[in-house]
């Protein structure tokens, strides 16, 4: 045998032990024999460099130094998932998903593992990457630090796609946080909080060897790409287990909502003999075909629910109740308590939402109170405990003025804030505004941060974003904490903000009630910012999906001198206010005013392309049938509820070459 042949046998050798190590929890021979083969292999690839693979088991002990990670562009979007805490949710669920989708409708429960989101890119059978989830759109590659988890395999087996995505989450095990902190208190250091946030810390660490030392773990869960030639996410979890993933074997497939509930029911109680932290159930709908049909709303899959177990609560006092301004001039009450442990973290501080709530519970400083923690990253007032009230406990009176500025608040008819109307007067307000402008979903300004706006504005160097085109290295460089390099990387993420696309640009000027989605329309219908600029509050609500209240915020926006001016500045600037001309030349209105509904298979192009294709000719994508749908898209497999209805409303099926011959 060839020393690459005793090279290449020895790496399947060990990756075999490692899979049944790690995954099967199966070993088949002993950690000393392990380690001799380990050191074995190790002593040929140092003799022998010629045959290094980065997939080697010799590679996971780490050693990389990582000080700066990269941010990476999510090929496929990391959504999050819609909650739901009751049965009555889950019904509504499954109510709204069986008017999008036809047939039978099966379900995968899988439980929900506390950890970090990460996500493995595979080539080949190999790992090429692995990005955290940042915010969705893009993560940290810590590739380095996910290769020293054993349990993540660097070379599949089996038949495996050439290449896909699989998401999962790191998590730490109670028996291994345990043990972590037993030896850091033995030396005298802080034991660490939780297993999630440990977890999720460990994978920011510089040094991948320190990485390699905490018995991590990665559990996946959703496989993601192209002919994965899976039909449905029970067979997808079974396949990525033979292809050598650890994927809980604690998942079931439900053929109801029944069964469903039961499989919740059982792991409310029996979560805590696991060995991971768990807060909930995911539900999803089954059928992979189905699962694109649904398809998704701004922030979630549609045809995934995650059912969160009940919150914990605990009782601690309030000191006192504060207030924050928001960058749209809303009143934030804060009540601010005595510290108290809730779901692993210290809880100082809880939102109470608006006057309403508090009037609604009758909130009082010194109060004691029940704080949950539930859903919600920002733990909550729940209840006063009335038995505790002090005797010279008196009523809240809500602030009548902004805390910030002393302007006298308002509150408009059928609105649960009061805001602070004093828009160009207010920091709070100015410094908010600046940082949603720069936000990685508006202008994504490299090398500006939240903190360094709030900085600018203090120094006076900015009052509004427009201003920010004016800033030079030398007017930032006597910032705390700014040295050449990081002024130079700012002043450049803000020359190359001025290529953002106009639907971002519109959507970072902060309009009130203007998000992503109302932006997008806003640009596709209007094309220019003149154009928007010079719409009525009645033009503006005939755009679709465009309502009384959002028109009013518009126009009221670009009838205020001052925004006027930064508009014209930000133009002078180079900002873009219009659709590109590239764009704009793959734009049509063939398909204006009409509406489709796309339902089944598809082969010339996806799903995905065939609604762009329809905005993009101006038509409109709905995901039901109803009196307003103009065409239905039919591939193959449609179910056959839909044709009934269609065939009932006498709205014509065409065919996947059809409606390509109409945009032709």
């Amino acid at each position: 045998m060839s020393v690459h042949q005793q090279i290449e046998a020895l790496r399947d050798e060990l990756r075999l032990h490692n899979y049944n190590y790690y995954v099967q929890d199966n070993p088949v021979i002993s950690d000393f024999e392990f380690d001799t083969k380990l050191k074995q292999l190790q002593e040929l690839e140092e003799k022998h460099p010629e045959f290094y693979d980065a997939s080697s088991p010799t590679l996971r002990v780490g050693g990389e130094i990582t000080k700066n990670f990269e941010t990476v562009v999510h090929e496929y979007r990391m959504y999050s998932l819609e909650n739901s805490y009751s049965k009555d949710d889950l019904l509504d669920w499954e109510t709204r998903i069986k008017k999008l989708v036809d047939g039978e409708i099966s379900y995968t429960c899988e439980l929900k593992y506390d950890g970090a989101s990460i996500s493995l890119t595979y080539e080949n059978g190999k790992l090429i990457k692995a990005i955290t989830r940042g915010d969705g759109f893009q993560g940290d590659n810590v590739t380095a630090n996910i290769k020293t988890i054993k349990s993540v395999p660097l070379q599949l087996k089996g038949d495996y796609p050439e290449k896909f995505v699989i998401r999962g989450e790191i998590v730490l095990p109670f028996e291994g946080f345990i043990k972590m902190n037993e030896e850091r208190i033995e030396i005298g250091e802080e034991p660490y909080r939780n297993p999630r946030n440990t977890a999720s810390g460990s994978l920011k660490l510089q040094d991948s060897s320190e990485v390699a030392k905490r018995p991590l773990e990665c559990l996946l869960y959703n496989i993601t790409g192209s002919n994965l030639n899976t039909k449905t996410q029970f067979e997808s979890l079974e396949k990525a287990r033979i292809w050598g993933f650890k994927v809980p074997e604690i998942a079931a497939k439900a053929d109801s909502m029944d069964a469903v509930l039961d499989f919740i029911a059982h792991w409310d109680t029996h979560r805590h003999e696991l060995p991971y932290e768990t807060d909930g159930v995911v539900i999803k709908v089954n059928d992979l075909q189905q699962q694109e049909e649904l398809g998704y709303t701004a922030k979630a899959p549609r045809w995934a629910m995650a059912y969160k177990f009940k919150a914990e609560q605990v009782s601690t006092r309030l000191n006192e109740i504060t207030y924050q301004v928001g960058r749209t001039g809303a009143i934030t009450p804060v009540a601010n308590l005595d510290p108290v442990e809730l779901a692993g973290t210290t809880v100082k501080r809880a939102s109470l939402h608006n006057a309403d709530q508090i009037e609604r519970l009758d909130i009082r400083e010194g109060d004691m109170v029940f704080v949950e923690k539930g859903g919600e990253i920002i733990p909550k007032i729940i209840a006063v405990n009335l038995s505790e009230r002090p005797s010279d406990s008196e009523p809240t009176q809500y602030i009548t003025h902004c805390p910030e500025c002393h302007t006298e608040l308002v509150r408009q008819e059928g609105e649960a804030q009061h805001y602070c109307p004093n828009y160009n007067g207010c920091k709070p307000q100015i410094i908010g505004r600046i940082q949603h402008f720069i936000s990685r979903k508006a202008m994504d300004i490299d090398g500006l941060g939240g903190e360094t706006v709030a900085l600018l504005v203090n120094a006076g160097l900015i009052s509004n974003y427009s201003d920010l085109y004016e800033l030079t290295i030398e007017n930032v460089l006597p910032l705390e904490r700014m040295a050449q390099k990081s002024a130079q990387n700012l002043i450049n993420g803000i020359e190359a903000s001025k290529n953002v696309p106009f639907e971002r640009v519109l959507y970072a000027l902060g309009i009130r009630y203007v998000g992503e989605t109302v932006a997008k329309k806003l640009v596709k219908h209007y094309k220019t910012i003149e154009a928007i600029k010079s719409a009525s509050t009645e033009e503006l609500v005939t755009v679709d999906e465009i309502g009384v209240r959002i028109a009013e915020s518009v126009t009221e926006f670009f009838n205020t001198e001052a925004n006027e001016v930064m508009i014209q500045r930000l133009q002078n600037f180079g900002v873009q206010m219009a659709i590109s001309a590239e764009i704009l030349a793959n734009q049509t209105n063939k398909l204006e005013a009409q509406t489709f509904v796309v339902s089944g298979v598809f082969y010339t192009v996806s799903r995905t392309e065939m609604k762009k294709l329809i905005e993009d000719n101006g038509g409109k994508v709905s995901s039901s049938i109803s009196s307003k749908t103009n065409y239905i898209i039919a591939g193959d497999n449609m179910g056959p509820s839909k044709k009934e209805k269609a065939d009932k409303l006498n709205i014509p099926l065409i065919s996947e070459q059809d409606f390509l011959d109409m945009i032709e």
